[in-house]
């Protein structure tokens, strides 16, 4: 968790600076994201909430994402990962949400993605999306390789607010 725990503390210090805030939306990571993100002290001054949005009734349950709004796309996805963090961003009133979707493993998705697939997108002021493919079936250094992807594009992305 040393890596988690440091690009945590890093985007914590980027968004107290600048009086922003963040709200997260994930899925294989668990809560990971939003745990990591909370560890930091004074996240209150950051952090506006976090959802794991793990099926397609926590889907419409936490993020109000109905199925017509889902035509042409499918989860695990950066289309996705990037409707996630647009939707958390919004119904949180955030500066900027995360939106994670993937598969941890050991096996695969229903989707067809192997395991060890993520899709991660920031929106905000500024917005960026990836995917990664970890090759392995791991699940817990899938979800620790996902979360740490998460923070990674984060702090890549804040720094391209205008």
């Amino acid at each position: 968790m040393t890596t988690l725990a440091s690009l945590a503390e890093k985007v914590a210090a980027l968004l107290i600076a600048r009086k922003e805030t963040i709200a997260v939306a994930e899925s294989s990571t668990g809560g990971l994201i939003a745990a990591a993100l909370l560890a930091v002290p004074g996240a209150s001054a950051y952090f506006i909430g976090g959802a794991v949005v793990y099926t397609k009734t926590a889907r419409l349950a936490l993020l109000g994402i109905k199925d017509d709004e889902m035509k042409g796309m499918r989860a695990s996805t950066e289309a996705y990962a990037l409707l996630c963090a647009r939707t958390v961003r919004h119904n949180m009133a955030a500066t900027w949400g995360l939106g994670e979707t993937g598969a941890t493993g050991p096996t695969g998705n229903r989707y067809g993605d192997a395991a060890g697939h993520t899709c991660v997108a920031v929106a905000g002021p500024a917005e960026k999306s990836v995917a990664l493919e970890t090759g392995s079936a791991d699940r817990r250094a899938n979800m620790d390789a996902f979360a740490v992807l998460a923070l990674e594009l984060l702090l890549d992305t804040l720094p391209a607010k205008a």
